[in-house]
């Protein structure tokens, strides 16, 4: 009986040499095949209407035409009705249901790209499961995770946990480093599969195109490494290849499968660990023979992965936060050190010691000024100054690093006790440093088969995937134990700390010189607060005396003309007067709130006007601050408008005056309104040109506009003379 198309075998001797920098810029998303153990229809959006499939469609879905049919009459009129309906909900698409037409079970699944339509048929289980078992498996896996106390030990679970669900013979729990090197963490094998725990994979295994990749396709499955792909049918014309990213099916690059068939592998399966939208890592399957990992198993295994991702995130957290919580003691102890008393210099000697312990290195280094503390495993001390200059020539941010050879070479000098170096400058002035040394540690990296040996070429010869796994020992010199993001963020509080005990040390000491300095100009502050009161308080006696003379005087002169003259001074002093006396009774003489002061200024007027017009002059004012002097101009303009609206909106009789004050952007805005006869005035006298004159001074506008009946005099001015010169 002939094998299935899907396990048709390319025979090894094919095997082509292939660049392996070139497969690294390969546009492996549009590959123009799929892998032939399923199929795949292209339609048209709108119309349904099929323009190219790949794939054993006659075999799969018993249709031997299908380029202008419709999905209707290739997959039955209910699963387009779903594809229709899951692809235009504005999801991302997904399962259909299940096509049995041709006497398969087969799973169909689908998506847009952009006005087209990319459906995914692909043998399904022979018998379906059970939803019930399926969420039963995953719920006892999830809560294998939970119980794990460590990361080590979840990654342990796992291997296991997705063993069990996939059913592969090898499944590894593979992490990516720093580097983009891999290491497997953990695995669960069968009965004569070769081991790759602990070992590591270099980055190139795996290119930067193909983890983007795995963040966005969270399952991969190669049913069988030795497939011929299957080409799209009728070759593509298009200008803009089709893009297969969201494609199960996508065919993978020819050097991937030579890389799996080198490995002795029959099938693949990756399921993509995620956390916090990075690729943290893999769930890597491998299986002898070819399998197939239908749709269900994939649903499975994409759950189960984000379960394990979500167990990854909390390890680590917790793990961080303990070793935070054991870094923040030490730091508290290293900072309690400094602040005793003697301050920092003083303690130096016997602080360096604890710097040590708190950050776990295996030798310290404070540089303050000339001096030098030194404590365990450290470097010659003129090695120490050097390298002490180097660091503040970095920048103000710490360096921190496992091989400082690397960035600064002459370390190899003494790289057997400071490989590893945290360098933190405190300050530039001294300057004061200090320097955590990490000793070196030799380690020995179990690899996969020779990571530099891809590299080692001859002239003209050319990349192939690498044929050896076989475990390859290399020992890496020149590394120390790494700096964790804690130590790191330890280092720049225990910074922050020592600056603060230095700074309240310092702070200590100037009080102290700084104390009989205050206490004898406390005295001459009094006095002086006292003088300027007691000025205040004289001028406005004298400012009140005036203003009682006048007063005494208009009565006794007979001429009315004269009368009124004497009474409108003696208004324009009380409104000076009121600012003084409004100084007196504050502490705050630099500022006048202008919405007391036209209320008192106002009340003043009242009485001073007579009984007659209690009550006629109504104050509205909202509270604002004004500089001293301004207010005193200010309540000069609303005197002279108060004494033009009583002399000519109601000759000299009482009438209603509303005084209003509120705030306009930037200015205030203070309105005298009057409901008497008009216009005031011809504008040439006395007052109006005192009026004028105070609008200039003011840098105000000052319009006049009809209150129906009567005036309103609408003075707009800037709060204070800043922001006249600003805006000017």
């Amino acid at each position: 009986m002939p094998s299935p198309a899907w396990r048709r075998r390319r025979p090894l001797s094919e095997n082509l040499d292939l660049d392996l920098d070139a497969c690294a810029r390969e546009p492996i998303h549009i590959p123009g095949s799929i892998q032939p153990h399923g199929a795949m229809l292209i339609a048209d959006r709108t119309t349904h209407e099929i323009t190219h499939a790949a794939g054993d469609i006659a075999r799969l879905l018993g249709r031997e035409r299908w380029i202008g049919r419709t999905l209707g009459e290739v997959l039955t009129d209910p699963l387009a009705d779903r594809v229709a309906r899951l692809t235009q909900s504005g999801g991302a698409g997904g399962y259909v249901g299940r096509f049995a037409d041709a006497g398969l079970d087969l799973d169909v699944a689908a998506h847009l790209d952009g006005e087209r339509l990319v459906v995914e048929v692909e043998p399904g289980l022979a018998t379906a499961l059970p939803a019930s078992a399926l969420l039963g498996q995953l719920e006892s896996a999830i809560a294998a995770f939970e119980r794990t106390s460590n990361l080590q030990a979840l990654c342990d679970r796992a291997a296991i946990e997705f063993r069990r669900l996939t059913g592969f013979d090898r499944v590894m729990i593979y992490r990516f480093l720093d580097d983009d090197a891999g290491a497997v963490m953990a695995e669960d094998v069968a009965e004569g599969m070769p081991s790759f725990l602990n070992h590591h994979f270099p980055g190139s295994d795996i290119p930067a195109q193909a983890r983007a990749l795995y963040v966005r396709n969270l399952v991969r499955v190669i049913p069988d490494v030795a497939y011929v792909p299957a080409p799209l049918q009728p070759a593509w014309s298009g200008a803009v290849p089709l893009d297969m990213s969201d494609c199960a099916l996508r065919s993978v690059s020819p050097v991937h499968m030579q890389y799996l068939r080198n490995m002795g592998v029959g099938a693949s399966a990756s399921v993509s660990i995620v956390k916090d939208g990075l690729l943290w890592g893999l769930v890597a399957c491998h299986h002898r023979q070819p399998k197939l990992m239908p749709y269900d198993l994939r649903a499975g295994a994409r759950a189960l992965a984000g379960a394990l991702a979500r167990q990854v995130r909390a390890k680590e957290e917790a793990e961080s936060f303990r070793e935070k919580i054991r870094l923040r003691g030490l730091e508290e102890e290293v900072i309690a050190r400094f602040s005793a008393a003697g301050g920092i210099e003083s303690n130096l000697t016997s602080g360096a010691a604890e710097l040590q312990r708190a950050l776990s290195a295996d030798g310290v280094a404070i540089v303050s000024g000339s001096a030098l503390h030194l404590s365990g495993a450290h470097p010659p001390v003129d090695e120490i100054e050097a390298l002490a200059d180097w660091i503040v020539r970095q920048g103000p941010e710490p360096v921190a690093t496992d091989r400082l050879s690397e960035v600064y070479p002459l370390a190899e000098a003494f790289r057997d006790v400071a490989s590893g170096l945290l360098g933190l400058v405190v300050s530039r002035d001294e300057p004061f440093l200090v320097l955590w040394f990490r000793a070196e540690q030799v380690e020995v990296v179990n690899w996969a088969g020779n990571p530099h040996k891809a590299v080692d070429l001859g002239p003209g010869e050319v990349l192939t995937p690498r044929s050896s796994f076989e475990a390859w020992r290399e020992t890496v010199r020149g590394r120390a134990r790494r700096w964790t993001l804690a130590e790191i963020d330890a280092a720049l509080r225990l910074r922050e700390g020592v600056l603060d005990a230095r700074g309240r040390r310092r702070l200590i000491d100037l009080n102290l010189r700084l104390s009989e300095a205050v206490s004898e100009k406390d005295g001459l502050l009094l006095q002086k607060e006292l003088l300027i009161k007691e000025v205040n308080h004289r001028i406005q006696n004298s400012l009140q005396l005036v203003s009682s003379f006048l007063g005494l005087q208009a009565r006794e002169i007979g001429d009315p003309a004269l009368h009124v003259a004497f009474e409108e001074a003696r208004r324009r002093l009380q409104a000076v007067a009121l600012v003084h006396r409004r100084l007196y009774r504050a502490d705050q003489i630099e500022t006048v709130d202008l919405a007391r002061y036209l209320e008192e200024l106002v009340a003043d007027m009242n009485d001073s006007m007579g009984e007659e017009w209690a009550g006629k002059i109504s104050v509205d004012a909202h509270p604002i601050l004004v500089p001293t002097d301004r207010a005193v101009t200010l309540g000069l303009v609303v005197t002279e408008l108060v004494i033009n609206a009583n002399k000519y909106a109601y000759d000299g009789r009482p009438g209603p005056i509303e005084v209003s004050l509120e705030e306009h952007n930037a200015n205030l805005r203070v309105i005298v309104a009057d409901r008497g006869r008009g216009k005031h005035g011809d504008g040439m006298g006395f007052g109006s040109r005192m009026i004028a004159a105070m609008v200039r001074q003011l840098r105000a506008d000052l319009t006049l506009a009809d209150n129906g009946p009567g005036l309103r005099a609408i003075l707009t001015a800037p709060v204070s003379a800043a922001v006249v010169d600003l805006a000017g």
